[in-house]
């Protein structure tokens, strides 16, 4: 009997993937654990192993479509096998049967380039939801893509491909009339090249729309004494064992993780303009610059966590993002963000918001400046400077600036901030 491979569920809050590349095809012999194709959420990628052991019978999604989770994307069996009833569309109500045009016919309309549609703007087309919000989003009339998605469904795919290449509607005057003779055109080679966004870079523009123009931002930008926090980053650095790998960004999140739980409309979440969500533990979000570009994974409990817990956690997710298999599930959830730099020179930013959260903080460079000691003497110290941005619905500026004092105040004391 035929065996289905449905589409994993990467996580509890994802409903759908979009199949990245195939590595095996129709009639090749699969054993239990054989890679059968990769897939994307908005967040990371993943290898989609088998579940059973034959020969591929038969594949219900292309490269490139977005699959549903736990719903059926491949058939496995004995060469020959039926496998029909495994289809997604087994049980579907069948319609009248329409004319099937030639498959020659069909890779020709194709291949053309979309240049005018006869077809009534706003006519009833089946439409994924991603697919359908896209198109809102754009302004667009998705019914006048063309379906590639299974059965004839508009997916996120075919409504990119309208924004790019614009339908035009005749009008029955313009169909009546004859057409121009084709003009032979002069393409110079091109001096740029354009590239489609990546699922996650989508993601990410997305958020950060959505941030800026939803909410109230404004920053504060203030500085502290680093003198003590990198004398104790040396010690722990001279030590030997797991304490030398704790960094100055983790001694950051550490004191992050104390400093909140005393300003806790900073580690919540805007549920909409009247309601705040106000969290008991700091869920720390951690930006972390990968090759795919920017993901935030979270530190859950991190005011529960001691320093070297801290420092290894955010190692390992960091690991995890880079490597493109993190668990959706560790990519949310968290109440507060830290957007660390300092590494790369930094000075001052202007950090954005992870939407639903009310703040994030931008830790930046170390720099030395002077200062005039009790004495009269002119002194030089190395000052680091944290960029706060908060959401204004939520957060007013005096306590927003407390919460930057008191988090100087424990970054320039930290020794006295473990001992609690």
């Amino acid at each position: 009997m035929a065996n289905a491979v449905v589409m994993p569920k990467a996580g509890i809050t994802v409903e759908s993937c979009i199949i990245g590349t195939w590595e095996k095809k129709i009639g090749d012999a699969v054993k239990v654990g054989d890679i059968l194709f990769t897939y994307e959420t908005d967040k990371a990628s993943f290898e989609c192993e088998s579940t059973a052991e034959g020969t591929l019978l038969e594949i219900f999604y292309n490269e490139g479509d977005e699959v549903p989770c736990l719903v059926n994307v491949c058939a496995i069996g004995n060469a020959g096998e039926d496998c029909a009833a495994l289809r997604p569309d087994a049980g579907a109500t069948s319609e009248p049967a329409k004319e099937e045009r030639p498959a020659e016919e069909k890779k020709e309309e194709s291949a053309a380039p979309v240049a005018a549609a006869t077809a009534v703007a706003g006519e009833k087309t089946a439409i994924s939801p991603r697919a359908r919000k896209l198109a809102e989003r754009a302004g667009v009339d998705a019914s006048l893509a063309t379906p590639t998605g299974p059965n004839g469904r508009i997916i996120e795919r075919d409504v990119r491909t309208l924004m790019e290449n614009p339908v035009v509607v005749a009008s029955e005057a313009e169909k009546a009339a004859p057409a121009p003779a084709a003009k032979a055109a002069v393409v110079d080679e091109a001096e740029y090249t354009d590239v489609k966004f990546s699922g996650i870079r989508r993601a990410i523009s997305k958020s950060m729309h959505t941030s800026l123009s939803t909410m109230a931002q404004l920053t504060h930008t203030n500085s502290f004494d680093a003198t003590t926090i990198l004398a104790y980053r040396k010690m722990l650095k001279a030590a030997d064992g797991e304490y030398a790998g704790i960094t100055i960004g983790d001694i950051v999140l550490y004191a992050v993780s104390r400093t909140l739980l005393n300003h806790p409309d900073l580690n919540a979440h805007m549920l909409d303009d009247n309601n705040i969500r106000l969290f008991k533990h700091v869920n720390l979000g951690v930006a972390v610059d990968t090759p795919r570009g920017l993901m935030v994974p979270t530190i859950f409990r991190a005011d529960e966590k001691s320093l070297l817990e801290i420092s290894k956690e955010v190692k390992a997710l960091a690991a995890q993002c880079r490597e493109g298999n993190i668990s959706p599930d560790k990519l949310t959830g968290g109440s507060f963000t830290v957007s660390n730099l300092g590494n790369l020179g930094v000075e001052s930013f202007t950090p954005v918001i992870n939407p639903p959260q009310t703040g994030i903080l931008g830790v930046c460079c170390t720099t030395d400046r002077v200062r005039k000691a009790a004495d009269g003497s002119i002194q030089v110290y190395p000052a680091m400077t944290l960029s706060l941005t908060y959401d204004h619905r939520a957060v007013d500026g005096s306590p927003a600036a407390r919460f930057q004092k008191e988090l100087a105040h424990n970054l320039e004391n930290f020794t006295a901030l473990l001992a609690k």
